[in-house]
């Protein structure tokens, strides 16, 4: 384990290295960037960092910043969403401008933003981190309404406390089913942490009820870590897969029932975690393709159906690399070094990125799962062997200490990006 831990930390140490060679960029050029994420503030953070004479402008519309990582202990009761919540003074402090609204159109032939009060920003690059959006309707009778009484909390904040009043008002002894989607969607791991922490609460505060995680697939991440788990401590968590009946195929809000093709689940307490797509305005500007998701340059993050346009985060297409706030940071570093490249005609360097997604099973358990990632055919590809999970079998301590660090992780993260 702790040649696993070294090896991330010289990984970690060379990702950040992307951001610290002295940058010389001059001139006028602007770079608007759209999303105000772990993708978005990190890339307008890091330009700034890169060629300080370069306007960088980012539009997001909420003044305060939810993350999603750790969003799931708020739900089990271990923790207060303030502890999720960052304002952007720290972005502005570093020369970024922002605009606290909406962007509501895309011209990328003019290279021109709009903004909902009307504003029109011209652009040399710009920079979509949109993060997901819900694909209402994909599942019948999953609609935004019915996610006010069938929470996805898929995007931390009101939906997060919605489940966890849910969890919280639910008598002992009440059922609660979860479902997961295909792939891809944001955070391979979440649903099985989620479910993890869920079945912990029932288990220490109502252990009578029971939870159901109907699932769309077979094989899910760091599967065989999260079942070894399950089987010694939560004998009152039922995994279903998809070859044993666990797809979902209709909901109804009214009654909180699940169907699949095997079964109809009538619950106390229903989770959907439902198909998704990129941001909204990844459609609107013309990057993402009818899979829903953008399709881009591993080497440059530029978008493979508009010029000038980048995309990082979870909307991208980004090959074996998972959907996480871990990615997202380092593919902001990688599209910014990139950029300022392209500013002054220079080749960008082929980069190197790593992803590391922990999950916290219960208090003082932690796993995860580490990779690297190199570009190639079209695509970021594994380094095989250059990455790794857990061990399967490992002390108590080991479980501890991957639990704090990732508490660590987040800690430092979000300092980075937001502090």
């Amino acid at each position: 384990m702790s040649a696993s831990l070294s090896r991330r930390s010289l990984l970690a140490g060379a990702s950040a290295s992307l951001i610290a060679a002295p940058a010389v960029a001059q001139g006028t050029a602007h770079i608007v960037v759209i999303g105000g994420g772990f993708g978005g503030s990190s890339v307008a953070r890091s330009l700034k960092q890169l060629a300080p004479n370069i306007r960088v402008t980012m539009v997001e519309p909420n003044r305060v910043f939810t993350a999603c990582p750790f969003s799931n202990e708020v739900i089990a009761g271990l923790r207060d969403l303030p502890a999720q919540q960052f304002t952007y003074d720290g972005v502005a402090r570093s020369g970024v401008e922002i605009d606290f609204t909406h962007a509501s159109a895309i011209d990328a032939a003019a290279k021109r933003v709009t903004l909902a009060d009307g504003t029109v920003l011209t652009y040399d690059r710009l920079v979509l981190s949109p993060g997901i959006d819900i694909r209402w309707g994909a599942l019948r009778g999953y609609d935004e309404a019915a996610s006010a009484r069938m929470p996805h909390a898929w995007k931390a904040g009101e939906q997060t406390m919605l489940l966890r009043r849910q969890l919280e008002a639910m008598e002992d002894g009440g059922l609660v089913v979860m479902s997961a989607p295909d792939n891809p969607f944001r955070c391979p791991p979440g649903p099985y942490e989620r479910a993890s922490l869920i079945a912990w609460y029932l288990k220490t505060k109502k252990p009578k009820s029971k939870l159901i995680l109907l699932d769309a697939k077979d094989n899910f991440s760091k599967q065989r870590l999260f079942q070894q788990a399950w089987s010694q401590l939560f004998p009152n968590l039922e995994w279903i897969g998809l070859s044993k009946g666990g797809k979902v195929s209709s909901v109804d809000a009214n009654t909180l029932s699940v169907t699949t093709d095997f079964e109809t689940y009538k619950a106390q307490v229903v989770n959907i975690i439902p198909p998704q797509r990129a941001g909204l305005i990844a459609e609107a500007a013309g990057v993402s393709d009818r899979s829903g998701w953008c399709p881009i340059d591993p080497v440059t993050f530029e978008s493979r159906l508009q010029p000038n346009i980048h995309v990082i985060g979870d909307a991208a297409v980004a090959g074996a690399m998972p959907k996480s706030a871990f990615a997202a940071n380092a593919q902001a570093k990688v599209c910014a070094a990139a950029i300022v490249a392209l500013l002054h005609n220079r080749t960008p360097q082929e980069p190197r990125l790593i992803n590391t997604c922990y999950s916290i099973v219960m208090p003082d358990y932690g796993i995860s799962v580490a990779g690297v990632y190199k570009p190639g055919k079209g695509l970021l590809m594994d380094i095989e062997g250059a990455g790794g999970t857990s061990p399967l079998q490992a002390p108590d301590s080991t479980r501890k200490m991957e639990a704090d660090l990732a508490l660590g992780w987040y800690n430092t993260i979000t300092r980075e990006v937001f502090g």
